[in-house]
């Protein structure tokens, strides 16, 4: 089934006992259109001990949600939205209707030093100590 969330997407959820609280997608079960959303659908599982080491008792654990009950909130605006689809060079991307934004932006890359450079930085700062 076609979804509009992806793993990862901060969600706020619109009906249910946890109505009105947010979280992120932890996990998507696409054959039942389900999501596990953080925080959200907390269940008491009761664990019996089976080994020696093993420890038993009350165990809290999230429970799926129906993934209509939950909508998106764009990391721009801040607020709960529906999503639309547009092509931008040449990729689909989901893109927040209030305020038009691409939820599916690119992030920026790390930025990293190369190996080379970080022995150049600390060379010209042992020299820089010698000479003071």
């Amino acid at each position: 089934m076609k979804l509009s969330v992806k793993k990862g997407d901060n969600v706020l959820v619109l009906t249910g006992k946890d109505a009105g609280k947010t979280g992120e997608i932890l996990e998507i079960n696409r054959e039942n259109a389900k999501v596990l959303v953080a925080g959200v659908n907390i269940q008491t599982h009761h664990k019996k001990p089976r080994s020696k080491d093993d420890k038993g008792g009350i165990m809290k654990t999230e429970g799926y949600i129906d993934a209509s009950n939950v909508q998106i909130v764009c990391p721009v605006c801040k607020k709960a939205t529906r999503i639309s689809h547009s092509e931008i060079d040449g990729k689909k991307n989901r893109v927040c209707k209030k305020c038009g934004t691409s939820l599916d932006a690119i992030k920026p890359a790390k930025t990293t030093k190369s190996k080379t450079a970080d022995k150049a930085e600390k060379t010209t700062a042992k020299s820089s100590k010698k000479e003071a």
